[in-house]
């Protein structure tokens, strides 16, 4: 499928079939997927924890507290340190967040194409998801996703519905 086709066949899931496992090479293949995203200065600040085990979904749940999301077979949490990220000299700023979106697209794109649903989560509880995560200071979790199949109750088939190019492109 080409990629225009694979971005307009991705939806955010909110039912998993707990029952259907995801395949160990689908997973690997979404990983690699994210590791191949590209980052400032190339520096890489991300890791990928994949959350297989019932009982550390269900810690999860403390900091976000969805039904659905804790059905998932997986959940994939992309963080990173700040200091492993790329600073601008004039102003400092820090490219963590941008280097670790860029990462969970891809990983969110990957896991369209093998299939599988998504849902994109930056609506946790920062603070009990840094304690169920035990991150020191210097490390953030930009979002998480479930990762499973979607029931057939919750799949989407209505077509996205998005501005005109004419409403969002300016020609200079």
């Amino acid at each position: 499928m080409d990629f225009l086709t694979l971005a307009s066949n991705r939806y955010s899931i909110r039912g998993y079939d707990p029952q259907k496992p995801v395949e160990k090479e689908k997973l690997l293949h979404i990983l690699e997927a994210g590791r191949m995203a590209p980052s400032a200065a190339n520096r890489q600040p991300w890791t990928f924890v994949v959350v297989g085990s019932a009982e550390y979904r269900k810690k999860l749940t403390d900091a976000y507290p969805a039904k659905w999301f804790a059905e998932a077979p997986v959940v994939l949490i992309v963080k990173g340190r700040k200091s492993d990220a790329w600073h601008r000299k004039s102003d400092d700023y820090c490219a963590i967040e941008t280097d670790l979106t860029i990462a969970m697209d891809h990983i969110i794109l990957a896991a369209t194409a093998e299939g599988l649903g998504t849902c994109w989560i930056a609506a946790f509880d920062e603070v009990k998801l840094r304690e169920t995560l035990k991150l020191n200071d210097d490390e953030i979790v930009f979002a998480m996703t479930p990762i499973g199949y979607a029931l057939e109750n919750v799949i989407v088939t209505r077509p996205k519905t998005r501005k005109t190019l004419e409403e969002i492109t300016e020609w200079l």
